[in-house]
């Protein structure tokens, strides 16, 4: 183009003037590249026969993924994508058609309901030799490499000065090592009390309650195979009792 647009530097790259609000007006093209696809995308609702659902992978690993051969019957046997990460995924950016999050997220231009909520216990196999001894409960816990966040500030608060006996990278995995009879850990309820292995045990602390939400961006709300995919959700929600 002739024009400098980025100077380079020793140890870094910065965008020039021009550069800045060249990327500026990108953006908004992107925004709008975006946009028309999201409305195109919700016109074929003949054609449409794929759809994707973001959820946080406690949730796709074992709400979702359970229930799929149901999912795809109900809503007419169309290609499903479980998106299982951590991170939410951007429904204007088109990287999901639909979002189920344990949060409510931050984007104002989302449609976002609340569908349930997802309560938590403490649980340990049957065979643990410490279950009728609190202060000695050794806990499955995270390692470092993970991020802050809600269930892990609560675990963290509830162990307190006792031991943690091993750490893993997410909820599936602290579901599993309590299968194996190493420690304690604080577990959904519809999981837990669904594994005859464990045994939900017996505390004054308080357990935590995390809300579970659906959210879809509003050029989406007139899209008929998002609407049947959100009221498929909700009927499994219920079924596992996590409604309110």
């Amino acid at each position: 183009m002739g024009v400098r647009l980025v100077d380079r530097l020793p140890k870094e790259a910065r965008f020039t003037k021009v550069g800045a609000d060249i990327v500026e007006r990108v953006l908004e093209m992107q925004s709008k590249a975006f946009e028309i696809e999201r409305v195109l995308k919700s016109s074929r609702n003949d054609k449409q026969r794929e759809i994707a659902v973001s959820a946080p992978p406690v949730l796709a690993r074992h709400l979702l993924a359970p229930h799929l051969q149901d999912l795809s019957k109900r809503l007419g046997a169309p290609k499903i994508t479980i998106l299982s990460e951590p991170h939410l995924a951007s429904l204007a950016r088109m990287e999901a058609d639909l979002a189920l999050r344990l949060t409510r997220g931050t984007d104002d231009g989302e449609i976002v309901k609340k569908v349930g909520r997802m309560n938590f216990a403490m649980y340990a196999h049957t065979s643990y030799p410490k279950i009728d001894h609190p202060a000695e409960w050794e806990f499955i816990g995270y390692t470092r490499r993970q991020p802050d966040f809600e269930h892990k500030r609560w675990l963290y608060k509830t162990i307190a000065n006792r031991r943690v006996v091993c750490e893993v990278t997410d909820l599936s995995n602290q579901y599993e090592a309590a299968c194996s009879g190493i420690g304690v850990a604080g577990l959904p309820r519809f999981i837990g009390d669904g594994d005859s292995r464990l045994l939900r045990l017996t505390t004054e602390q308080t357990m935590l309650e995390l809300g579970i939400w659906l959210a879809l961006h509003p050029d989406r709300r007139k899209d008929v195979l998002v609407r049947h995919t959100m009221n498929a959700i909700v009927e499994v929600l219920h079924l596992k009792s996590l409604t309110d």
